[in-house]
């Protein structure tokens, strides 16, 4: 992160580098006017140093602009936009170095060409702005980014965890969860787990788990599966254990106020996963699914079992591991909420490795393919015809209209914990190329179904659909422009 000095200083040197090249001065004359060092006003230009009162007035004169403009957040119309950057809270939070961006190449990138970079900063503010787009989807933009950037396979998190197994002793799989990860909070941290007092309070209705640290406590919904408390105590040891103190306190993070927080719920998250479900084994169980020559829902079961993990945690961890371990990059996730009545879904939740695979989140309120598995599993679970075994867990071969594109998309489904009336689905998504029919022996199994399917019924023109909820509006307004300019070409 950038200190409020640093960006300061930035600011300022920024200033002073573009109206000198604007006068078209260079170094040395701009020293010999202000009565200054070239080197000096070298290292003010890169951000190093911020002149005294005295130094800054001589600048400002032989700037031809007054005082109060140098050491203000002010500037010029084309320079506006990244001063604005610079000073953001977005800029101050933003940990640049995990993309291995330093402050100086980002000052180096501004001041070498203001006028292409501003014009881009004032676009993003313009669309972000129309799109009302707040910071934290900046954030959590980032962080999908973040985990792109490395496969989402985080080596140190990986070896933090084999490290925190081995000081407390604990076995590869672990077993009579949670009062042993309870213990460990208890005996470690002095971390009391209260899982009685949540549910009495109204306000808290939706959250999983709130931890009180005047008190020392954890609080927990008291409604809780075995395997939801199991991920919410591995990721309070993870807080403890990797001494993340920017942190949120809530399961849903209320206040996404910096990406710091952000990024430790996240490495927090992933630590309790990685815990809860070891490397090593997921590995292996993996292997022996990939080797099925058939599509085997039932050996999914077995891991949820083993585990005792949630649809969620298993579907994460392969999205660590697959690419780390079996070369498999090109892999979705995504979370499906379906409302009551089945009429609307929301995606609350993507990842995408390697590229924007389909399907990604739609912000326009379009209507999801119906076709997807994603969507059919939370209606099969809905239908009324009560499942002999939860979750419900399918998979098929999507293929995308018009493209080359296909994936095996694995799919578990449940009520949701909160409103039952609704369904969650998760879903990983695997691009069918040739890595991938080297690894999983069951893509070719007759028990596993081909759909045609596309993103969003706005914007499909698959014909004769049985599934579609609306028709393709995207699609007919494009066309109607097509007949216009048909039209006009034929006037004579």
């Amino acid at each position: 992160m950038i200190i409020k000095e640093d960006i300061i200083k930035m600011i300022f040197g920024f200033k002073v580098k573009y109206h000198r090249q604007q006068l078209g001065l260079s170094l040395e004359e701009l020293a010999k006017s202000s009565g200054l060092s070239k080197s000096y006003v070298h290292d003010i230009e890169r951000g190093k140093k911020y002149p005294k009162v005295q130094r800054i007035d001589a600048l400002a004169k032989a700037l031809g602009v007054d005082y109060d403009y140098m050491v203000s957040m002010r500037a010029s119309k084309k320079l506006q936009p990244i001063v604005d950057l610079l000073s953001s809270e977005f800029i101050k939070e933003f940990p640049l170095d995990q993309f291995g961006i330093s402050p100086d190449k980002l000052f180096e990138l501004f001041s070498n060409t203001p006028d292409k970079v501003n014009a881009f900063i004032n676009t993003i503010f313009k669309v972000t702005r129309n799109y009302q787009m707040q910071r934290e989807h900046l954030y959590l933009a980032a962080l999908r980014s973040y985990q792109d950037m490395y496969n989402n396979y985080f080596l140190e998190l990986e070896q933090a965890v084999r490290n925190f197994r081995k000081e407390n002793g604990l076995p590869r799989i672990l077993t009579g969860l949670p009062n042993v990860l309870r213990k460990l909070l208890e005996e470690r941290y002095d971390i009391k787990v209260n899982d009685q007092l949540m549910t009495t309070v109204p306000e808290l209705n939706g959250q999983r788990s709130f931890f009180q640290a005047k008190s020392q406590t954890l609080y927990l919904d008291g409604k809780l599966t075995d395997a939801q408390q199991n991920f919410l105590l591995a990721r309070e040891l993870a807080f403890q254990y990797l001494n993340l103190s920017t942190r949120p306190y809530f399961t849903r993070i209320v206040q996404m106020d910096s990406f710091e927080r952000l990024l430790s719920n996240f490495r927090a998250s992933y630590f309790a996963v990685a815990l809860l479900m070891d490397e090593d084994s997921v590995v292996e169980d993996i292997r022996k699914f990939a080797q099925k020559v058939s599509w085997s829902p039932d050996y999914l079961h077995q891991l949820l079992s083993k585990y005792n993990a949630t649809p969620e945690t298993l579907l994460q961890r392969w999205t660590n591991l697959l690419p780390q371990h079996f070369g498999i990059n090109d892999l979705f996730f995504i979370r499906l909420v379906g409302a009551e009545g089945l009429q609307h879904f929301r995606m609350t939740k993507e990842l995408h490795l390697s590229q924007i695979h389909n399907p990604y989140a739609n912000q326009l309120n379009e209507h999801y393919c119906r076709r997807w598995v994603s969507v059919n599993i939370i209606k099969q679970l809905k239908s009324g015809l009560k499942p002999t075994t939860l979750p419900i867990i399918n998979a098929q071969i999507s293929s995308y209209w018009q493209t080359e594109n296909r994936y095996l998309c694995i799919s578990i489904a449940k009520p949701d914990f909160h409103i039952p009336a609704r369904g969650v689905s998760v879903t990983i998504g695997l691009m069918v190329n040739s890595r991938l029919r080297e690894r999983f022996r069951f893509l070719s199994s007759p028990d596993l179904e081909t759909r045609l399917v596309h993103t969003t019924c706005e914007r499909c023109g698959i014909t004769n659909c049985e599934a579609r909820a609306v028709t393709p509006a995207f699609l007919e307004a494009q066309q109607r422009k097509v007949d216009i300019l048909k039209a006009g070409q034929q006037l004579p």
